[in-house]
Parts: structure tokens; sequence; C-alpha cells
């Protein structure tokens, strides 16, 4: 095998850097390729702010090919993420966009390639698969669960894949579970007990977004949001800027029957945001949003193809939680959408391993982890002793 390495720089590299899934992907029934609009906005200065010119953010990128003689074998992409690499006790790059062939030295050249790159550039660690940019979209390896397709958004790999990075070096960061639930399963009682006590209550007022405008949405968003998370260590309050773009991100694809908010007084305390899952229709676009992928997209999404929601968010307001009211959440749902039969699963998306109070609010609800992706990290220096992602503990007070 006459192994050669190839930055991306020109257009057959390119091309061949975005077309090797299809190589490696062939006989897997399950595959549901990445849209090419999403892969290609990571790597672009004008849609990624992270890479702007002339930014402070000092955000870097970069591509291989790796190939055997003429023929494309594998591909990896190294980041350098501003917000997250230097603030790290060690400062940590990462990699992503990651297939091979089953060959070790492919992987090795490959994993070789960005670990250089990265240390070159003052790194002492490698994260991956990540993306440049947030961990919802391309985060994580999976490990658990070969025979679902992938969620939008979510990596999917031959199992591997696994052995391959194991082998060059990495370990186990963080484990990223994500959770399913049966819309058609009923709700415990005592949520429903719960549900009946907050219906009653005049000071309470459950809804959906129908007839919201999406400034109001973002609004509400943050809110939640903001209370919600208050008490973790590394979390930042969201902005209003930030909360509108993500909203109005969300709308071509939204079902505003899937964004549920609860009221106290009218202040928004809780919140359960789903979308209908993508990829029940992005199966059919084979991975390009053109002309012709819109058309099938608008045509699957008036057949009503997609039968599964995904959670993208689910929150309480601190002084809320522990009082049944994610559980209520979960009711108004059965009420308003299962038992219209709008839907019939419920995936939510990925919780961390670290976080153990999300995960007990899975559990309680009746759902059940179904598939587990992991975030691998490199150290350079083979000496270090490894650490494990914190566990994030509630603040005192």
């Amino acid at each position: 095998m006459a192994l050669r390495i190839v930055e991306v720089t020109e257009a057959r590299s390119l091309r061949d850097w975005m077309r090797l899934p299809w190589a490696i992907y062939a006989n897997d029934p399950n595959w549901i390729p990445h849209l090419k609009q999403d892969v290609e906005k990571v790597f672009d200065p004008a849609r990624n702010k992270l890479l702007s010119p002339g930014a402070a953010t000092g955000g870097k990128a970069w591509r291989w090919v790796a190939y055997d003689g003429e023929k494309p074998v594998g591909r990896i992409a190294a980041f350098i993420n501003p917000k997250t690499a230097r603030t790290e006790k060690q400062p940590t790059g990462g990699m992503g966009f990651f297939e091979s062939i089953n060959d070790q030295r492919v992987a090795d050249l490959l994993l070789d390639t960005a670990r250089d790159r990265l240390k070159a550039e003052g790194m002492e660690a490698m994260d991956g698969p990540i993306n440049l940019g947030d961990r919802n979209m391309f985060w994580g390896l999976l490990i658990e669960n070969f025979t679902d397709a992938p969620i939008y958004g979510t990596n999917y790999n031959p199992p591997y894949y696994k052995d391959l990075l194991e082998r060059y070096g990495f370990q186990v960061y963080f484990r990223q579970l994500f959770f399913k639930r049966s819309a058609l399963e009923p709700v415990q009682p005592l949520f429903h007990r719960k549900y009946k006590q907050l219906v009653d209550d005049p000071a309470i007022r459950m809804h959906d977004a129908r007839g919201m405008r999406v400034e109001q949405i973002a609004e509400d968003f943050r809110t939640v949001l903001n209370s919600a998370w208050v008490d973790h260590d590394n979390f930042k309050p969201m902005d209003a800027a930030t909360a509108l773009k993500l909203v109005k991100a969300m709308k071509p694809v939204m079902d505003p029957r899937l964004l549920i908010f609860i009221r106290h007084n009218e202040v928004p305390i809780a919140m359960y945001i789903s979308l209908p899952e993508l990829n029940e229709i992005f199966r059919y676009v084979d991975g390009d949003l053109n002309w012709l992928g819109k058309l099938k997209f608008l045509w699957h999404k008036w057949r009503g193809t997609v039968r599964t929601m995904t959670g993208i968010v689910f929150g309480v307001a601190k002084e809320h939680q522990g009082k049944g009211v994610e559980g209520a959440l979960i009711v108004y749902a059965e009420e308003h959408i299962v038992k219209k039969k709008l839907y019939q699963d419920t995936i939510l998306t990925w919780i961390g391993d670290f976080n153990p109070r999300m995960l007990r609010v899975c559990e309680n609800l009746g759902a059940t982890n179904y598939r587990t992706l992991a975030t691998y990290r490199y150290l350079f220096d083979r000496s270090k002793p490894f650490e494990r992602h914190p566990i994030i503990e509630k603040k005192a007070g």
C-alpha cells in the first residue's frame, strides 16, 4: 500500500474529501449522509464566525485526504476553537469528520497528521471526533447501537472506528447518551396527577408555540434556559441575539405544536422543545439539499413522512425543579401530540455522562438509553495522567 496524505487546498482533494463517505458506507443500509451544505458551513469563514477573517477569535481548521495510490481511503479535519482551546489547563484542539477504511496504518497516518498540526499550534491534547462549533452537530463516535439509523446532525460510523482510535491511544473523555421514549407508552400516573394540579392552578398556563412570533419564542426559550442551567459551573447565559438566531434557523423545519412551554404568572418556567426528526426525510436527498433535494424535502414534509420527534432542549427553571413540572411537560405532549397520533416516538438529544441530574430526569420519565456515542481525548505527552470530563455538580447556595 503506497500511502500518502494530501491537505485539502484545491478542487480535486476537496471533492475527494467530501465524497469519501459514500465509499465507506456503500453497503450500509442504516447510513444517512450529513447534508453537504451543513458540512461546508463548518469550513466557510463567511458562515462560521469562529473562522471569520480579521476576527479576534483565532479559530483554525484544516482538512486532509489519505490516498492509496490515487484512491481516497481516509479523511480527517483538525480544529482549534478559541472559545475552548485556550481556556483548558492543557490547551486542547480537536479532530473531526474522521473516516477511514479498516486499516490501522491509514488511521494512524490521518491522526498523526492532525496531531502534528495541532502540536505545532501549541496544543497539548486532541479531542475527537468533534466539530468546530456547537456540540449538537457532528460530535462524538458511535460506540453502541449500530442498527438504528442516525438522527439528524449526529455522527454514525462502523464499529471498527472504536478500535482504530483506541489502538492509537485515544481514551473516552465522556460518553454521550441518547434516550428514546415511545410516544405510545403511557406516562406514569404520578405525572398525570401533577399535570392535573397544574392545569387547575390559575397561575399556571401550558401552551405550544402556535400563533407565537419567533421573537417571543426566542425570548421564552432563553428565559427558561438561563434559569434552568444557572447552577451549572460551565454554563454561560444566552443573550437575546443568539436565541433569536437559533430560533430563526429552526423555523423552516419547526412544527410549533412541538414547542411546549409552561408559564407561572405569565413568566416562562419550563420548556420541552422538539423538532420533527429530519433524517426521516433527509434519507431521501442523498446528502445534498440542492433544488432537487429541496423538492424532495417539501414533498416528504407535506406527506407527513416524519413519525419521530427529536427533543433538543428540556428545561425547568431552578426554583421549580423537583416539583413535578418535568412530568407535566411530558403529559402535555401526550395529551396534545400523542393522542392525536401526530408522532410515534420521542428521541432526546444526547446528555453527557458527566450530567447525572439530567440523566435522572430522563430515567424518571421512562426514557431508555438506546444509543451511546463517546468523545475521546488523546494527550500528546503520553506520560501525563489522563482525566475524564468533570462531573457537573450543583452550585452551593
